[in-house]
């Protein structure tokens, strides 16, 4: 919690980072095939996402993709104000989201942070008689305080409790796994393919927070 100059202070900031990975397009074709190779040797690969690790691979495109993941935690932690030293783990999976699959409410406990990198994400288009206040194929996440937008008026920032991104190939997310979410339905005939992660840090003495 930082005080400006003229005592302004920002209270409980939920920091969320979204960039574009340089160099993704190449390595999006390689894993678009990887994913759905493992597929054919897991049918449930979404669903079952606890029990594997995409990141035990060697494929050289989830290597580069472990690079970058690793690359954007240490950007966070350190836009965060972390000064510690911290060591982490990857646990990591593949979404392929097929016509109407979507993701309900949720988070991601017992992981410190968590993530997507967008792999392959088809044009979505609205037919004439679907509803216009749909939000196909995108990713919401919403206000941790609950009911934090009951009193705001007219230009007040805490007005929305909802944050929608519109998903690219290429563009990385990480949040605090705290921070609760959900998938729209894609309404595209071809898959959606992401890849989603966890950061589990491993403890140490130097992580306990002195108040």
């Amino acid at each position: 919690m930082n005080q400006d100059d003229d005592g302004f202070v920002t209270l409980w900031p939920t920091l969320l980072l979204k960039r574009h990975l340089p160099s993704a397009e190449a390595a999006n074709v390689a894993l678009v095939d990887c994913i759905l190779k493992l597929e054919q040797s897991q049918s449930q690969l979404t669903a079952n996402y606890q029990s594997q690790n995409l990141f035990e691979q060697s494929h050289p495109a989830i290597l580069w993709l472990h690079q970058c993941i690793n690359k954007t935690i240490a950007d966070y932690l350190s836009r965060s104000g972390v000064a510690v030293g911290v060591n982490w783990h990857l646990q990591g999976w593949a979404n392929i989201n097929r016509t109407g699959d979507y993701h309900t409410l949720h988070n991601h406990p017992h992981s410190y942070l968590s993530g997507t990198y967008y792999v392959s994400t088809p044009e979505q288009a609205l037919s004439d008689h679907h509803r216009s206040d749909l939000n196909p194929g995108e990713i919401s996440f919403f206000d941790p305080r609950p009911q934090a937008n009951m009193t705001a008026i007219a230009g007040d920032p805490q007005i929305d409790p909802e944050y929608r991104v519109q998903p690219e190939a290429g563009l990385i997310l990480l949040w605090p796994s705290f921070l609760h979410h959900a998938v729209h339905p894609n309404f595209a005939l071809e898959p959606r393919i992401s890849v989603s992660f966890n950061v589990v840090l491993k403890r140490s003495d130097a992580l306990t927070p002195r108040q």
